[in-house]
């Protein structure tokens, strides 16, 4: 079998790399099997005519207009290995031709609700601050450093969000006994109830939790939608985790709450990435930071990999992708998330 013969596929997965998504038996098995055209998201467009009337595959997220795709014939699915779904391409000419856009997210949803839970449970217990007053020999020992202190165990929890991340979330807090609460607008109840979780509103998740994860995607309908009247109904002492995006909440309000003493908070992801230096948010007492780490650990990024051929080789054989998530018509056009500047 000739190179010519295989099918080809554009490769412009910017920010990541062939490298990081694919383990050296992965990348070899892709090579063997495809054709592979590397480029630059804003090169796809000025690639050969013949280039993408023969690509069968992208991986990648790149920007596509409407006369570009028409040149695409051959074109059978989109695999988004950045996995935010900007609203960068003709979604209802994609969909009418039966090309599916589908994106390997779920890797990176055990990664950063274990480390949502090791947020809330620093919060619940004050592990980083007292291990710093350790080091300068001014630590509390015994019950005069637990005077916050509180249990997630059999505590009050509040969801804002049941995606992929929000479900591994749950799963983790099965063993703490917790009364789990979940506001997602776009699920009905009983998928929820299927899942062990109450549905409830947002104002009874912020009011009546001891604990509420956001794990929410960024909508044209929900940028900014947490401010400071949602935090004013949470419970004093409360703990507000932030993991999906920072432009779902009302930053500067987040803040203030945190520093009134109302709340404690932890974060993810910010306004701007990187932060500035000198951002109120880094000397904030009450506020737990993590550099949007959460999810990028190398083996949720060798994951994309597996994903990727596994539902490449499913498509070869005229079956549906299954690994990986399909957007969908209803939604995928309401999508806000960023993606990320860097691995």
């Amino acid at each position: 079998m000739s190179d010519k013969t295989l099918p080809l596929v554009i490769s412009a997965p910017e920010p990541r790399t062939l490298d990081l998504i694919f383990t050296p038996p992965q990348l070899a098995l892709f090579r063997k099997k495809y054709r592979i055209v590397e480029t630059t998201p804003e090169g796809v467009a000025k690639l050969p005519p013949d280039v993408l009337a023969e690509a069968r595959y992208i991986v990648g997220q790149p920007p596509i207009a409407s006369e570009t795709l028409q040149k695409m014939t051959a074109l059978r699915c989109v695999f988004n290995v950045e996995t935010n779904l900007l609203n960068n391409m003709p979604y209802e000419t994609l969909f009418a031709r039966g090309i599916h856009v589908v994106t390997t997210g779920l890797v990176f949803a055990e990664p950063v609700a274990e480390l949502g839970l090791a947020m809330a449970l620093n919060l619940a217990r004050n592990i980083v601050d007292a291990d710093l007053a350790f080091r300068q020999g001014k630590e509390l020992w015994g019950g005069d450093g637990n005077q916050t202190a509180r249990l997630l165990s059999g505590a009050d929890v509040g969801i804002i969000g049941f995606g992929d991340l929000g479900r591994a979330l749950n799963r983790l807090l099965t063993g703490f006994r917790t009364r789990t609460r979940v506001y997602d607008p776009w699920l009905p109840p009983s998928i929820l109830v299927d899942n062990g979780v109450e549905p409830a509103s947002l104002d009874e998740v912020l009011s009546q939790s001891d604990f509420v994860f956001v794990v929410a995607s960024v909508t044209s309908e929900n940028q900014g939608f947490l401010g400071a009247d949602a935090f004013v109904k949470m419970r004093k002492g409360a703990a507000f985790i932030l993991l999906s995006r920072a432009s779902v909440v009302d930053f500067t309000a987040l803040m203030q709450a945190v520093k009134s003493g109302h709340i404690v908070a932890a974060s993810d992801v910010f306004p701007e990435e990187p932060l500035a230096r000198d951002h109120p948010v880094r000397a904030l007492p009450g506020f737990l930071r993590s550099a949007h780490r959460a999810g990028a650990l190398d083996i949720a990024f060798k994951r994309m990999g597996d994903m990727v051929l596994e539902d490449m080789d499913l498509i070869d054989r005229g079956l549906p992708p299954l690994r990986s998530k399909r957007a969908e018509r209803e939604t995928v056009s309401r999508m806000r998330s960023k993606p990320v500047d860097r691995n």
